[in-house]
């Protein structure tokens, strides 16, 4: 049983979808392959990856909150890749986070979940007339900031520094 699903090796023609520059990902994105760059403003990210993507409240830029742990959910990244117009997703995380990169991403969580609590009256306004469900999308992101992100990190430090899942015997690295 693999305890990280690695989602690129199955990415095939889809990673044409994936544009976007690391040195342009929004700072909300959670560690992992994808992310959010220098995308627009559509509002089409959480149409195809709800439980992927949210918006960044200023230009209502897309990021990615929790990345893919399943084929479906991969499946639901790249929908969400190929409708963003500017093809602003990237999916070559793997090659520019590193283990400190992530312990140090882990130590500024305090800062996600200070802006989601400060933005969510603005998203529940929104939701108001769009209906996006991107209010209850940040509270999920901040359950998941204080839940499970932190055994997933764990997970991916592992397989940023071994290049393989890690297996239940496996002693995981500490943020």
């Amino acid at each position: 049983m693999d305890l990280y699903f690695d989602p690129v090796p199955l990415l095939d023609d889809a990673r044409a979808a994936f544009l976007g520059r690391w040195s342009e990902r929004k700072w909300l994105n959670v560690p992992g392959p994808f992310y959010g760059a220098d995308t627009d403003n559509c509002g089409t990210g959480r149409i195809h990856a709800p439980g992927l993507v949210l918006y960044e409240a200023d230009h209502l830029t897309e990021y990615v909150y929790r990345q893919p742990r399943t084929p479906q959910e991969l499946q639901q990244m790249v929908d969400a890749a190929e409708a963003e117009v500017f093809s602003g997703y990237g999916c070559d995380g793997d090659a520019h986070w590193t283990p400190d990169a992530v312990r140090e991403w882990w130590r500024d969580r305090g800062r996600i979940a200070e802006y989601l609590a400060k933005r969510r009256p603005d998203w529940a306004a929104d939701d108001a007339k769009a209906g996006q469900g991107v209010a209850e999308a940040a509270l999920n992101y901040a359950r998941y900031l204080d839940g499970d992100l932190a055994a997933h990190l764990r997970v991916y430090l592992f397989w940023l520094e071994e290049r393989r899942s890690p297996t239940l015997a496996d002693r995981l690295p500490q943020l």
